[in-house]
């Protein structure tokens, strides 16, 4: 591995940072999506938050409280020897309604402090621009990414971040897992349907102002300064074939090519014929200003980030038999791989075969941003956590990225495995689907003492890093 690579871990402000209401922030939309019943119809814009009953729980409110406990949290990071630390910034921190004309000095102040104290223990700062949460006000009052006002509102907010923490901050994702959009559309984008709307249009079209939007941050980003690394972010995972079939390989192939749809977009500049014909045959006509095209193809990312949980599988002589699903993307239980608690099914050598699917397909480098085991922790009597599952998991797939690297050329910037620390559930809202190398005293209903505590694999992951991947090498 270079000697430069980038080991760290990774969260979401959504889901961590809490303090939903302070320091000036508004409201976001992942704060109006609840725990329980009603969770998933929320996060998929069929349900409209205004029609929920009274007394849920929302646990973005909370979260785990990283609000207050920020520099306690970056020093647990500089002990375990982080490199990179990849994180968002709550749109809604920085404009509470999305429209204002200048930012939040709050909440400014407060990224601010972070960067410096992650910079103080020696950790590069990742930013996600936008990962899943956008102003309530511009949903109420616009429809969120339905409407190509969002393109200017987004612009202004990343520029925001680019002037601020110039010189402090050099690697940018622009979208967290953007094809999200097209899965849970309120979750991922804030975009709820209308009845009677054509729920594939809107998709396509709140797509195009989302890509839009990417390529003017980009250009912007480099018009301040050059040197900043821009990058995309999509849920990956290959499909595979069921069988040798041509069918489901073919089937397997196409829905590659669904999921590489957004970063091909980013990376290449231009629409693929593949989707082009899609929108053809369903009588989709992207709305387009003058300009748009030529901002695409000139403003391409510079590195391609990723989430990788597992791979997924398709058939089509029996396409409706043994589905289970990961990271939201239904799929067919694969007879070869072992499943999570959570149905995911943990497959180390997909990690692999994905990068090389995105290296070859984009040739640009890559950057895992997250990674990572999902699983109900036991505190033992005497107060450890003996996560050895994880530190399987994890040591699994490190080994086949070491692989990817140095027998297959892929050319990898860090590795920031999910929730280095217990954060809310995204797809749940649980805290006991937990994820982190340190363990936080809360429960499903947002009760405990938000304590922080390591578990066994604290220690591992520290050795990992200080090794540089060599602790964890099987030949």
């Amino acid at each position: 591995m270079r000697k430069d690579f980038l080991w760290g871990g990774a969260t979401a402000a959504n889901q961590a940072e809490g303090g939903y209401l302070s320091g000036g922030k508004g409201l976001g939309t992942v704060d109006v999506i609840p725990q329980g019943e009603y969770r998933s119809a929320v996060m998929q814009g069929l349900r409209n938050y205004k029609e929920l009953p009274e007394g849920l729980f929302y646990p973005s409110h909370e979260a785990i409280d990283m609000y207050t406990h920020i520099k306690e949290d970056i020093a647990l990071m500089g002990e375990m020897g982080f490199k990179a630390y990849r994180f968002s910034v709550a749109w809604s921190r920085i404009f509470p309604t999305g429209e204002e004309e200048q930012p939040n000095e709050e909440g400014l102040a407060f990224y601010e402090m972070m960067i410096d104290e992650l910079l103080k223990h020696h950790i590069e700062p990742v930013i996600t621009i936008c990962h899943f949460d956008v102003p309530l006000n511009l949903y109420n009052k616009y429809g969120s990414w339905k409407n190509r006002k969002m393109v200017d509102f987004y612009a202004k907010y990343a520029k925001a971040l680019f002037e601020r923490f110039n010189g402090k901050v050099r690697y940018w994702m622009t979208f967290n897992e953007i094809n999200m959009l097209l899965h849970l559309p309120f979750m991922g984008a804030g975009i709820s349907f209308d009845e009677g709307e054509n729920k594939t249009a809107v998709l396509y079209q709140s797509a195009h102002h989302e890509l839009i939007a990417s390529a003017l941050a980009t250009k912007i980003a480099k018009e301040i300064n050059p040197d900043f690394q821009i990058g995309c972010m999509i849920a990956a995972g290959q499909y595979y074939a069921q069988t040798s079939h041509p069918n489901d390989v073919l089937a397997a192939n196409q829905k590659n090519q669904d999921n590489f749809f957004f970063i091909d977009v980013q990376s290449r500049g231009e629409y693929p014929a593949y989707a082009l014909k899609f929108m053809e045959r369903e009588g989709i006509e992207l709305e387009m200003q003058d300009g748009d095209l030529e901002l695409l193809r000139k403003n391409t990312v510079d590195y391609i980030g990723f989430s990788y949980y597992s791979s997924r599988m398709i058939g089509t002589l029996n396409p409706d038999t043994d589905v289970t699903s990961g990271n939201v993307f239904p799929t067919l239980r694969n007879p070869h791989l072992q499943a999570s608690e959570w149905g995911w099914q943990i497959d180390p050598v997909g990690l692999r075969i994905t990068m090389n699917a995105l290296h070859d397909r984009y040739q640009k480098p890559l950057f895992i941003v997250e990674n990572g085991l999902g699983a109900n922790d036991t505190v033992e009597a005497d107060g450890s956590i003996k996560d050895d599952y994880r530190i399987a998991y994890l040591s699994a797939h490190i080994n086949e990225m070491i692989k990817a690297v140095e027998l297959d050329g892929v050319d990898l910037i860090g590795y920031t495995p999910w929730g280095w620390i217990d954060i809310v559930s995204a797809s749940s809202g649980e805290m006991k689907k937990r994820y982190g190398f340190v363990y936080v005293d809360l429960d499903n209903d947002g009760n405990g003492t938000f304590e922080r505590s390591k578990k066994k694999s604290f220690d591992w992951y520290k050795q990992v890093i200080a090794t540089n991947g060599e602790s964890v090498r099987v030949q």
